[in-house]
Formats: structure tokens, C-alpha cells, sequence
């Protein structure tokens, strides 16, 4: 009984050490997606349930980044391996996405302006550190995959980070001259565009020109439509702030038919990745089952449901919350399922742990 108590804590510490080892770069994307979540319900009134999913977030965060630091601190080398990789360094990009819409949850739903103004520091820290060394370190290895191994949707989080700088910008109250705040909010939310309209473009060719998989088809493809969606919540929202008389003005029509142009992108996407996924799970008959790559399928959705409520007050074009009515409940039950596949995993690796 003694050796088995003195045991259980040894076996703690070798079970976070592992999980830290191991840690998949883009799990911020559980931040991402229940951030996403929690603010389409705000918005439409379901107020518990946003701020329990708040609550929810603040625990995932500070658990993710408790095993990051000590990925930091005693794995640096498989840390800087993922980021030197196209295929998990993208990955690195949900740190950045995760921390302003933590911070835009703060904001919104609690209207905490220095601790929003304080996680706003902090994912401009992180994306300044995470784009450059991560675009250095693909441009410059020297034994580069080919196009159809060395990319993927996760790539595109590279756009939803510096979507994401965009929104936390405009929504945090400013000490200095407001124009100032909303020239590198507008300058952040160009850069985004940059980057989708970059990155989609090798995306979209290798989708349809090279060979693809059932394997290879995984669940970050739908960040295809979620880069775009929170596109249209940026646009959305410097619309508004632009409405109120400031530096945007003039910029105003060129935002609403950029907004919209990236929103309708988002809305063509959806059929398009629905029958890939039927294809993938249907058709190829590839087993559904936790990863934690699905995470990226739940933020799109959420996102998506985010973005057009905003369109809709940015556009005054009431009629579009029919949309949000339902995606909001589907990705609602993403989260839900995608959760319980999560925590069933957790259990499982537990239990094997303890068993070994």
C-alpha cells in the first residue's frame, strides 16, 4: 500500500512529462474553438452557456500552457523540430489565435478591459515570434518536402492568427489616438488577407491536381473555411468601429465588399468540405475517432456562426440570422462531441499509464 502511494505521484510526473513530450502544436485549437463557441452564444443571448464555456477555456489554456512551458524548458529539440516542420509548425500558429480570442472572451462577455489589454501583449508577442521564425525556418531548410506532404488547411492559421491580432485590436480600449489602434487593426486584418489569398492558392492546387487520400484529407481542411470566416468577423467588426467616425471612414466601402467577398468564400466552402468529409468517412470508409486535428473542424463552424452575425449588423441585413440560428447549434454539438472524444482519450491514456 505504502509503494503503491509512493508510486502514484512518480507516475504522475512521468504521465504530464510524456503528454508535454508529445504535445501536439496545434492544440491550442481546443482554445480556438471553445473561444469561438462561447462568443456565438454570447451574441445570441445564451449567456450561461457562454460563460460556462469561458470558464471551460480558462482551465484549457492554462493547462496547455503549463505543458507547453515544460515542453520548453526539458524537450526544446522535438520543439524546435515541430517548428522547423511544414506539416506541424503551422501548428504553432493556435498559440497566437488562442490567446486573442481568450482575450476577445474576456472583453466581450465580461467586459475585463486590462486583462483583455494584457492577453492582447501577449499574442502580439506571439506573433511576432511564431510568423517570423516559422516562415524562416521552412524558407531556409535545406531538404523541403514535396507540395502534396509539406502542406495543408493548418497552414491557413497563419491568416485566423493575424485575423484574430485584428479583432482583439479594435475591441480593446485604447489609452493612445484611436486612429492609431485602428491603422494596425486594418494593417493586420490586409496582412491576413495576404496570407489566405497566398496560401489558398497552393491549398486549392494540390486538392485538386495531386493525389489525395483518405488519410491525408484530415480534419484541418475546414480551416479552408474558418480562415475566411474569421476574415469576415475582422472586416465585420472595423465596419462597425468605422461607422462610429474614424480613421476606417474612408476605407468603408472597399471593407464592406471585401467582407463580404471573403464571407461568401467561407459560405462556398461548407458543401465543398461537407462531401469531402462524406468521401473521407463514407466512401473511403475511414474510421471516425479523437484527434486532436478535429478541433480544427469545430472552430470553422463556430467561427462561421460568429462571423455572419457580425456581417448581418455590419451589412444591416437582418435576414442573414438565419444562418447563425442553426450553424450555431451544430457547432455547438461539435464541441459537445468533439469534448467527450477528448476526455475519453485522456481516460484511456490514464488507465494505460497507471496499468504500465
Amino acid at each position: 500500500m505504502i509503494t503503491t502511494t509512493k508510486a502514484w505521484p512518480t507516475r504522475m510526473i512521468g504521465l504530464v512529462r510524456t503528454a508535454a513530450a508529445g504535445l501536439f502544436p496545434g492544440y491550442f485549437a481546443v482554445v480556438m474553438a471553445t473561444g469561438a463557441t462561447s462568443i456565438a452564444l454570447n451574441l445570441l443571448e445564451y449567456r450561461f452557456l457562454a460563460l460556462t464555456l469561458l470558464a471551460a477555456n480558462i482551465l484549457a489554456y492554462g493547462c496547455l500552457w503549463f505543458l507547453t512551458v515544460i515542453r520548453i524548458l526539458w524537450y526544446p529539440a522535438s520543439l524546435v523540430e515541430d517548428m522547423m516542420s511544414h506539416a506541424r509548425g503551422p501548428g504553432f500558429f493556435t498559440l497566437i489565435a488562442g490567446t486573442c480570442i481568450l482575450g476577445s472572451q474576456f472583453q466581450l462577455l465580461l467586459e475585463w478591459s486590462d486583462i483583455a489589454a494584457a492577453f492582447w501583449w501577449l499574442g502580439v508577442i506571439l506573433w511576432t515570434v511564431i510568423m517570423y521564425l516559422f516562415f524562416i525556418a521552412v524558407t531556409t531548410r535545406e531538404d523541403k518536402p514535396t507540395l502534396d506532404t509539406g502542406i495543408n488547411g493548418a497552414w491557413l492559421l497563419a491568416a485566423v492568427s493575424t485575423q484574430s491580432i485584428a479583432i482583439l485590436t479594435a475591441l480593446v480600449p485604447w489609452g493612445g489616438p484611436e486612429d492609431l489602434r485602428l491603422f494596425f487593426a486594418l494593417c493586420m486584418f490586409m496582412i491576413g488577407c495576404m496570407l489566405y489569398l497566398a496560401i489558398i492558392t497552393l491549398i486549392f492546387y494540390r486538392l485538386t491536381f495531386l493525389k489525395l487520400n483518405a488519410e491525408t484529407l484530415s480534419p484541418p481542411y475546414w480551416i479552408n473555411m474558418g480562415a475566411v470566416a474569421i476574415t469576415t468577423l475582422a472586416g465585420s467588426i472595423l465596419i462597425l468601429r468605422g461607422e462610429e467616425g474614424s480613421l476606417l471612414v474612408d476605407f468603408l466601402p472597399f471593407m464592406r465588399g471585401f467582407t463580404l467577398f471573403f464571407w461568401s468564400i467561407a459560405s462556398w466552402w461548407i458543401p465543398l468540405l461537407i462531401g469531402l468529409t462524406f468521401w473521407r468517412h463514407f466512401i473511403q470508409r475511414h474510421k471516425l475517432r479523437y484527434e486532436p486535428q478535429l478541433w480544427s473542424l469545430v472552430f470553422p463552424l463556430a467561427m462561421y456562426t460568429t462571423g455572419t452575425i457580425r456581417l448581418a449588423d455590419a451589412l444591416d441585413t437582418p435576414f442573414l440570422m438565419a444562418i447563425p440560428a442553426v450553424t450555431l447549434w451544430l457547432a455547438f454539438g461539435a464541441w459537445i462531441m468533439t469534448s467527450l472524444g477528448m476526455w475519453q482519450h485522456f481516460v484511456i491514456l490514464a488507465h494505460e499509464s497507471v496499468q504500465s
